[in-house]
């Protein structure tokens, strides 16, 4: 027990570090030389029991009193009073959700920022509420970052939707959360062992800040934390770090692992895997009392398919974040000094072992010591903690108002207006324009949905000033935010949905096809404005067979044409058609016809009482033949015989001899013989071949 002695205050250069573990608690002192941290002296102790579990405070009490010890040894040691610390959030609290979110667009209008913003805002939430429902909490949690994955217009990838025009927009994102509680239980030690909070920030955070430092976020790294409960992971990439992670295997599997083999308790398993790192040969006594002697090489072979199970999911988590294996891995934490660690780590990232290293603290830049250096990897976070105080000191949270609520938002990087607003609970889609009621009327027989107008946007004032989503804000900001004006009913006048002037060309003369416009049975003119549910119907030539109606044309006669293209009878007319006619000695069309069979002989072939067609019409001539043997053709790839009579066979007597239905058409009858335009009269010989389609 060191006997109490007046302190004195702590010199304002300097400043006071503690990195609450799951296993132990570090206390550092340091200070900054020019660009050099200065570790002044530091103070380690592990938790007597186990009071913390994957660095979540569960006995608020046990913690507090290793805190307080490590405070009043360096407090006595050094002959200050230390009042404010800097501390970290464990990495391992972390938690990430995927989340995507998906809306309809007017494919009229380009897509703007304020779009991607507010949809990339509700995704965020809707990751909440997945967070919040999956693990059954009710706890709030800070967002304290986030990725698009992907975003997708109209079902297709695109890289940046902004600028294009779509009827669909769908984005998914990566989302990582920190619970309140975990905040809340630090602050609550920390103030119970007699300190402020002087600055807190995440261990991931803290720790790539030491161990991946700024010039070197240009490249592709990542940083694994490998702890007892889990192991947290941090990327960088094009000079910022993009994400973090948490796997939640780490030591404590490999700790139990040794337990199990060699029934040991846990303490004695956690000294002999620390002990596996350094030593060939390992003594230990069982819980039965028994003396073992191991080679560590032996050790391992028990350990092995535990470390690859614990690197291939760290290794997946890192391919997840980054969408690709890094470049190279730094490995910092107690748990990444077990033998094979890194080499297992590299194998299941298919990288060069050399790309795979663990991070020390000798080997870390502008960091000295005036008392015995720290080593270990276990200590780069400790270190960091400090570093990043210096940085940020005063900032660990900001204050801003939304309106009427205040806010506190954890400031573990640049904060922007949608933070705040996540926060607070707004729901992203009320910050877009929305439109007003659509109206819907029918366009005969088929319904129209005529699209409301668009509202005003909302505006974001931070300060009286107008700003955006994306905009920066500060410690003491005033947002302001006018929620968005909805849209109205459009106004729509009868002559927007009917072209009464839409006519087309027959043989180059032109033909009105719209007569007349009636509504729910009364004839309007253009200037009628549309009500929901209108009933509209439209007289006028609509078809070929109208057409050719109209105009007096001889169906039976008369082939349709729209350029290259032989029209049908049902052909639906569009305004602006270029139709031409022509008379043809062989009718083309396919109809439903009511066939009759009368005294002479023949069939004919009647549609709405007036006969459009007869056998004597194809049949120009026909010879008598002797009897003869059947003769065999191929339609449409297939063998097909037909037996001979006393006549010829025409090509129409082919359709006796085959499964093909004319009776509906459906589309343009192509009828091909020996690869040329057959007509219905075309003698068939033996060995001929026949293609029948619609086109």
């Amino acid at each position: 027990m060191i006997n109490p002695v007046k302190l004195n205050e702590v010199p304002k250069n300097l400043l006071y570090a503690l990195d609450i573990g799951t296993r132990s608690v570090v206390g550092t002192i340091a200070k900054k030389e020019g660009n050099d941290y200065v570790v002044v002296d530091y103070e380690i102790m592990a938790h007597p029991d186990r009071a913390m579990f994957d660095g979540q405070i569960h006995d608020i009490a046990k913690v507090t009193e290793v805190v307080r010890h490590v405070t009043d040894q360096l407090e006595q040691r050094n002959g200050f009073k230390l009042e404010r610390a800097a501390i970290a959030a464990a990495g391992r609290a972390l938690k990430t959700e995927r989340a995507s979110v998906e809306r309809e667009l007017d494919f009229t209008k380009e897509i703007k920022k304020t779009l991607t913003d507010s949809i990339e805002m509700e995704a965020i939430q809707q990751a909440q509420k997945i967070l919040v429902n999956e693990h059954q909490v009710q706890s709030n949690y800070y967002c304290v970052g986030y990725s698009v994955i992907n975003y997708y217009l109209d079902q297709s990838l695109i890289l940046n939707p902004i600028g294009h025009r779509g009827a669909n927009i769908r984005v998914e994102i990566i989302a990582t959360f920190l619970p309140h509680i975990v905040v809340d239980s630090l602050y609550s030690v920390i103030h119970k062992a007699g300190l402020e909070v002087m600055n807190l920030t995440l261990e991931p955070i803290a720790a790539i800040n030491v161990a991946i430092p700024t010039n070197l976020r240009l490249l592709n790294l990542a940083l694994v934390d490998v702890g007892a409960g889990t192991s947290d992971i941090a990327i960088s990439k094009e000079g910022t770090v993009t994400s973090y992670g948490m796997v939640s295997l780490a030591g404590d599997e490999i700790t139990e692992k040794l337990a199990q083999t060699y029934l040991l308790d846990f303490n004695k398993a956690e000294a002999l895997k620390i002990r596996l790192a350094t030593n060939d040969r390992n003594a230990f006594t069982d819980v039965l009392g028994m003396s073992h002697e191991k080679n560590t090489d032996e050790i391992m072979a028990h350990l092995n398919e535990t470390v690859d199970h614990i690197t291939k999911e760290i290794a997946e988590n890192i391919i997840q974040l980054n969408k690709k294996p890094p470049s190279a891995v730094f490995c910092i934490g107690g748990g990444s000094q077990i033998p094979g660690f890194t080499e297992s780590l590299s194998q299941a990232l298919g990288l060069p072992k050399e790309r795979v290293v663990i991070k020390t603290c000798d080997a870390l830049e502008k960091v000295k010591f005036e008392k015995e250096p720290l080593i270990g990897p276990e200590f780069i976070t400790p270190i960091g903690i400090g570093i990043t105080a210096f940085e940020e000191r005063e900032h660990d949270f900001i204050q801003v108002n939304v309106n009427d609520s205040a806010l506190r938002l954890f400031n573990s990087k640049q904060l922007q207006v949608s933070d705040a607003l996540i926060l607070a609970g707004f729901n992203a889609r009320s910050l877009i324009a929305e439109r007003g009621p659509s109206l819907t009327v029918s366009v005969d027989g088929m319904p129209k949905v005529i699209k409301g107008e668009y509202g005003e946007p909302a505006q974001i004032y931070i300060n009286g000033v107008l700003s955006s989503l994306d905009s920066k804000i500060n410690h003491k900001d005033q947002i302001n935010v006018i929620p968005v004006a909805k849209g109205t009913v459009r106004v729509v006048t009868l002559e927007e949905v009917i072209n009464f002037d839409m006519s087309i060309t027959l043989n180059g003369e032109s033909i009105k096809i719209v007569d007349a416009v009636s509504v729910n049975g009364s004839y309007r003119t253009g200037e009628y404005v549309l009500c929901e549910g209108d009933v509209i119907e439209t007289t006028g030539i609509d078809t070929i067979k109208a057409l050719a109606k109209q105009t007096e044309l001889d169906i039976r006669r008369v082939a349709f044409f729209k350029g290259d293209q032989n029209l049908s009878l049902e052909y639906s007319l569009q305004s602006g058609d270029q139709i031409d006619f022509k008379i043809v000695e062989q009718f083309d069309y396919e109809i439903e016809a009511d066939i009759v069979e009368s005294s002479d002989g023949f069939e004919h072939a009647f549609v709405e009482g007036q006969e459009v067609l007869t056998q004597a019409d194809l049949i120009l001539e026909r010879k008598s033949v002797s009897a003869a043997g059947p003769i065999q053709v191929t339609v449409n790839g297939e063998l097909v015989w037909i037996p001979q009579k006393n006549k010829e066979t025409v090509f129409v007597d082919i359709f006796d001899h085959i499964d093909f239905d004319i009776t509906r058409a459906k589309g343009i009858l192509v009828l091909k013989l020996n690869g040329e335009r057959a007509r219905y009269t075309d003698i068939l010989k033996h060995g001929d071949m026949i293609d029948i389609n619609w086109r």
